[in-house]
């Protein structure tokens, strides 16, 4: 029985360093293009974020981009900075402010975001479509559970 744990725990750390490796190779490749357009990554996936789901209290993009809030009001003053965003008072509670892209950086992710699909969809190309949708089953129930486990979670 001793034996069975273990064998399964090797086989899980051995998952998750495949796991981590495939990742890190996807997102270094996913954002090679971003460094070209100007971006670095972390400003891109704000930006990404703001694009694909709109307007976002910044608290939430912290959390999405699992960035210290710091980090993320950084890159968004520098963000806003350029013209790329802005922010805006949540109007029902004054504590929440809220990014929005700006017609400047609606019209870039317009022309960034195709690009950048294009970098994702070939750097995932190694799998076919069905593939693909039980690698997002698989991973949506293993960080389900992960996330369970979390005694962060559990308050």
């Amino acid at each position: 029985m001793i034996q069975i744990q273990e064998m399964d725990t090797q086989l899980s750390l051995h998952l998750y360093r495949v796991f981590a490796k495939s990742f890190k190779s996807v997102s270094e490749h996913a954002v090679t293009g971003s460094k070209i357009e100007g971006f670095n990554p972390t400003a891109f996936a704000v930006m990404e974020v703001l694009y694909y789901k709109g307007p976002q209290p910044i608290q939430q993009i912290g959390a999405k981009l699992l960035l210290q809030s710091g980090n993320v009001t950084y890159v968004i003053d520098k963000l806003e900075e350029r013209g790329f965003l802005f922010r805006k008072p949540c109007p029902t509670d004054r504590r929440v402010i809220f990014a929005e892209l700006t017609h400047e950086g609606e019209q870039l992710m317009n022309a960034l975001y195709p690009k950048f699909a294009e970098r994702i969809h070939r750097a995932l190309s190694g799998l076919n479509a069905e593939e693909k949708d039980q690698m997002i089953s698989l991973l949506k129930k293993m960080g389900l559970q992960a996330e369970r486990l979390s005694p962060s979670m559990r308050k």
